[in-house]
């Protein structure tokens, strides 16, 4: 693995753990198993590494997500695939992470939202319409509307919130916020494959919790 992807790999793991906050220039290098003078001459300061590491983190997850999408043989499968691949993320990620971000390092939340729009809604508004002719979401919905509000859902369980205050939560309102929002726009041709992939693809999400 070259030098910055292991500084960006290690940045994110922590960040992720630990939140934005607490982690210094030491604790970056010490994970990434070089030393501190080795960093600096990749990144001026803590700032910079956590601009690039989160556009880094957010183009691979995009690119992961491209890649289930397109595997999937419809849209339902494409969305729970989708679903179980974010409990997997959630797991290891503190709930006061990206509310860290947002207040300490607005620059590169605004990236990470800026992606979020550009790609994300773009997929998830994309999955809507191949689900609208394939039968198995209702025909009546706003695709671009559904698409935008998904990704703003899941963005607010991301939040300290009422709702959210540990890992565990977090996976638990992560998934009921997917499946409500799968319900909202399935056909009952959709809702019976949903219940399909979801003991095929969720079932383990579930337990975990």
């Amino acid at each position: 693995m070259e030098v910055l992807e292991k500084i960006l790999t290690s940045s994110i793991e922590l960040f992720s753990q630990y939140g934005f906050k607490t982690i210094t220039m030491d604790d970056i290098a010490r994970r990434a198993g070089i030393s501190k003078k080795t960093l600096y001459q990749h990144f001026a300061n803590k700032h910079e590494v956590v601009n690039e590491s989160v556009t880094w983190y957010k183009h691979n997850t995009t690119e992961n997500c491209a890649v289930v999408i397109g595997e999937a043989e419809n849209a339902i499968e494409a969305m729970v695939k989708i679903i179980a691949f974010f409990d997997g993320l959630y797991k290891r990620i503190n709930p006061m992470a990206m509310f860290e971000m947002q207040r300490f390092f607005p620059e590169a939340y605004k990236k990470f939202r800026d992606l979020l729009i550009e790609r994300d809604v773009m997929m998830i508004r994309d999955n809507i319409v191949q689900g609208m002719k394939e039968g198995l979401y209702r025909e009546d919905v706003n695709p671009e509307l559904l698409a935008r509000f998904r990704i703003e859902s899941s963005l607010m369980a991301l939040q300290p919130t009422l709702m959210v205050n540990d890992r565990a939560n977090l996976m638990s309102v992560a998934l009921d916020l997917g499946e409500h929002f799968m319900y909202g726009i399935m056909t009952p041709k959709g809702i019976e494959l949903y219940k399909q992939y979801k003991a095929q693809y969720l079932k383990q999400a579930t337990i975990s919790i």
